[in-house]
């Protein structure tokens, strides 16, 4: 049979409608082969979706686009261009931070407004911005290869390129103590390591390697999607739709299939769907848990997901507010006046704190199409505990809005719950049992040393045939552009069993990034 009538007759079930799903969606399908999306819920994005009610409009999880430049790879891969698909917005400034200790600092991609900016703060740390940039531009190049392919075994870091780089990495250090190189003032330092948040992580102890993430905003942009992040997803829907993928909603998958401990397909409650390999986009925990026996699995067993560590949850406020907030920043990020506490909290005592540290999204100032007129979409995002049973939600739920809603007025934002016409309010527990998040952890197991690259649960599933990974639980982690790479890991690893070339390698002609890519 010719390799061509074979690609024909391969058929991929992909659990999960989320951003990594449908992007495996799009490259797979650009390669010929069938394939057919299960979502258990109503719409397609997963927690990169849009909430939509009495007018206004909200993302349910990611609120801005970083690094476009892999997904615009995947979507010229398909012959589509994505600022053409989904117009966004560079932020100048990015975010507005709020120290509770005292200051703010206004985050611009402007490179010599930033320095004034940090020597407003702190004037001998000025000098450092420049070093971090140069460092860390020198540290992604040399690191981008390794997040661009699988990690199968420890093998992958005994290579001699992975060893020479472990002077840039500096894999002993946590991110605050590799900032401390650069900067003196914790104020400056916590500006660029709440990213480390990003993954549900602290930066004290977050591995150093993660100060990519503030460079990222700095040298490629912070953006914001036109119609919110849940218009990214859509536009892959329909990319994906128009190369002949089927996307089934409402349609939970119950089990998968097996032949032995090779995957031949997946159960919902309707139907049963036969499948060559199945690429699960679900919560990794949860979707194991739930779908695969544990007698199947040998390495990821029940007993073995329960010992790891999972990162910390979310404390969601979802506000329609009458009234328009001129005056308030895009993205505002207060953090608290004992930040080490603050995590402390979260992290290892698993309570509520006192003064938590908080994000406020205010979109309205840039996108006014997610309200009605005269009226503000209000995102606010308090980082907790994941589950815990020190922490009952329906019990204390009531009293923690108090406090999240007071905390408002610490970034000048006032007045607000007289003004609530709209709220939806999402905790650890509605994460859990709404949306499949094992522990209700947001960001899916931290990415502390012990469970990174060949560490986490791999793109080729090691335990099963025919099952791959895609999304924050494998590698290279959690975040969008990660996740986008996860997609283009594992559809290379499936297309390679299946004995099928990758079409888009060879295809995808790039279109140049748009003037204001380029740092300034």
């Amino acid at each position: 049979m010719s390799n061509s009538m074979m690609r024909k007759t391969q058929k991929i079930v992909i659990v999960g409608a989320g951003p990594g799903g449908l992007a495996a969606a799009i490259l797979l399908a650009k390669s010929g082969v069938e394939v057919m999306v299960v979502e258990k819920r109503a719409t397609v994005g997963g927690r990169t979706s849009t909430i939509e009610r009495e007018g206004f409009k909200f993302d349910t999880g990611p609120t801005f686009f970083l690094y476009p430049r892999v997904l615009r790879e995947i979507f010229a891969a398909a012959g589509r261009n994505l600022d053409a698909e989904v117009p966004m917005e560079r932020l100048d400034p990015q975010y507005r931070l709020v120290f509770g200790s005292g200051g703010e600092l206004l985050a611009t991609p402007d490179l010599q407004r930033m320095e004034q900016a940090i020597a407003a703060l702190c004037p001998r740390d000025a000098a450092g911005f420049h070093r971090f940039f140069m460092d860390n531009r020198n540290k992604l190049d040399r690191f981008l290869p390794f997040l661009e392919n699988p990690f199968d075994s420890w093998r992958d870091l005994a290579k001699l390129q992975m060893l020479k780089m472990l002077p840039t990495l500096r894999p002993w250090s946590s991110l605050d103590t590799d900032l401390r190189r650069y900067f003196s003032d914790e104020r400056i330092r916590l500006g660029f390591s709440f990213q480390s948040k990003y993954l549900g992580m602290s930066p004290f102890t977050c591995p150093s390697l993660f100060s990519i993430l503030s460079f990222l905003e700095y040298e490629h942009g912070v953006f914001h999607p036109i119609g919110g992040c849940g218009a990214v997803t859509l536009a892959m829907a329909r990319v994906a739709q128009d190369l002949g993928v089927k996307i089934l909603l409402e349609e939970p998958v119950e089990s998968m299939i097996f032949d032995g401990r090779k995957a031949t397909g997946v159960k919902t409650a309707s139907r049963t769907l036969k499948a060559d390999a199945v690429v699960v986009n679900a919560d990794f925990a949860e979707a194991m848990r739930r779908m695969v026996p544990n007698q199947l699995r040998r390495k990821w067993t029940n007993e073995r997901i329960a010992s790891k560590r999972f990162s910390c949850s979310t404390f969601m406020m979802y506000l329609g507010i009458e009234g328009i907030y001129k005056d308030v920043a895009h993205h505002t990020i207060y953090l608290s006046k004992n930040y080490e506490q603050n995590l402390r909290d979260i992290e290892k005592d698993h309570v509520l704190s006192n003064d938590p540290s908080f994000y406020v999204q205010n979109a309205c100032v840039t996108d006014p199409s997610l309200a009605p007129r005269g009226s503000s979409a209000l995102y606010i995002l308090a980082p907790v505990s994941h589950q815990t049973p020190n922490i009952d939600w329906p019990e204390q739920q009531l009293a923690f809005r108090k406090t999240v809603l007071a905390q408002l007025s610490k970034v000048g934002i006032e007045g607000v719950e007289e003004r609530i016409r709209f709220e939806k309010i999402i905790t650890p527990k509605d994460w859990q049992l709404d949306y499949g998040l094992h522990q209700g952890a947001t960001f899916s197991m931290a990415h502390n040393l012990r469970q990174m690259l060949h560490l986490r649960p791999h793109n080729r599933f090691e335990d099963l045939d025919r099952v791959y990974l895609v999304g924050g639980g494998t590698h290279p982690g959690s975040g969008l552009p990660v996740i986008f790479e996860s997609a283009r890991i594992t559809s290379r690893l499936l297309l390679e069993d299946l004995n099928v070339q990758p079409r888009w390698a060879e295809q995808a002609t790039l279109q140049p990034a748009p003037m204001y890519e380029a740092a300034s």
